[in-house]
């Protein structure tokens, strides 16, 4: 005789709409109360209240509501894969009612850290509009956390980016594609050019380009310059742009620290060159982050290789 369910899993089961799973979800890869009604045709009470209900019926926190936006919990990004997975059996169904004709275009969703842009992503996509030019691609830069949040909230398919801490790579798969270390570039021409073994000290006497707050990079470089005993002098320009913090080294005297897969193709153009100082213990893996619960695409994984391919000189570095 099959065991009897909990009253309060009795009471989940037979109360729980699809309306708070298209709510949780929503609010989930939105990250924002607002966005989310936006999205749902709702009123951001009525979403607010929907998420109270499904909270109650699972018995505990799914979300964390803070003024800038929305934040799940541990209890929250289980509940999510769950809850994904239903949503995509029931679009899977009505998809099968439409008959084999109607199925759409593949698009792949890829997410990258800023610092991956200028060599490895651009190899990586430039190889695959080659070889697959009917597939669509949406890529997405930021912040690696973010990265992983939008990963889980099936967001995104693949992400380019980092290891977390366990609870937030919790459910997802990591490949790495080899270390990236902190690099310090200038101008060719630039004074500290000339100089045979610059130091950090010599690099701080000119203005700095350095990573974001709160990034990676940016503890790197932190952490880099407290061993040597040396702070971080004021008057810097943050920025995870690469682009920008490309160009900014080019023309002006800055020193541009950044991750060295960020100034790789600039430093083989011949914009830039590399300062010879030791930034070891400054490494860290870059890899493939996707869903640990589910099987690439076909074409995701042919974009995979190629960015496993595009990668395999930053690594060899």
């Amino acid at each position: 005789m099959k065991p009897q369910a909990p009253p309060a899993l009795e009471i989940f089961r037979n109360r729980v709409r699809l309306r708070h799973l298209y709510c949780f979800v929503a609010v989930s890869q939105t990250q924002h109360l607002g966005r989310a009604a936006e999205r749902l045709g709702l009123t951001q009470p009525a979403v607010s209240k929907t998420l109270s209900e499904l909270e109650e019926l699972a018995g505990t926190r799914l979300l964390v509501r803070q003024r800038a936006g929305t934040e799940l919990t541990t209890a929250g990004t289980r509940f999510l894969r769950h809850a994904l997975r239903i949503l995509a059996d029931i679009d899977a169904a009505a998809d099968s009612m439409a008959g084999a004709d109607a199925l759409p275009q593949e698009r792949i969703r890829l997410g990258a850290l800023p610092s991956v842009v200028p060599a490895v992503l651009t190899d990586a996509l430039l190889r695959f509009r080659a070889a697959h030019p009917e597939v669509g691609l949406a890529v997405q830069t930021g912040m690696n956390r973010n990265l992983i949040d939008q990963l889980k909230a099936d967001v995104l398919d693949l992400v380019i980016g980092r290891m977390d801490d366990p609870v937030a790579m919790e459910s997802l798969w990591f490949e790495s594609l080899g270390q990236d270390s902190l690099a310090l570039a200038v101008r060719p021409g630039h004074p500290l050019a000339a100089v045979s073994r610059p130091t950090l000290v010599d690099a701080l006497a000119w203005p700095l380009v350095i990573p974001a707050a709160g990034s990676i990079p940016r503890h790197n470089t932190e952490s880099l310059l407290a061993r040597h005993g040396l702070p971080l002098p004021g008057g810097c320009v943050e920025t995870s742009d690469a682009y920008l913090g490309r160009l900014l080294a080019r023309q002006s005297d800055s020193v541009w620290a950044a991750p060295l897969s960020a100034t790789r193709r600039a430093v083989s153009e011949g914009d830039l060159v590399l300062l010879p100082i030791d930034t070891q213990g400054t490494e860290e893996p870059i890899g493939l982050l996707r869903h640990g619960d589910r099987t690439l695409t076909p074409m995701a994984e042919a974009l995979a290789n190629c960015i496993r391919a595009a990668a395999q000189p930053a690594s060899a570095q």
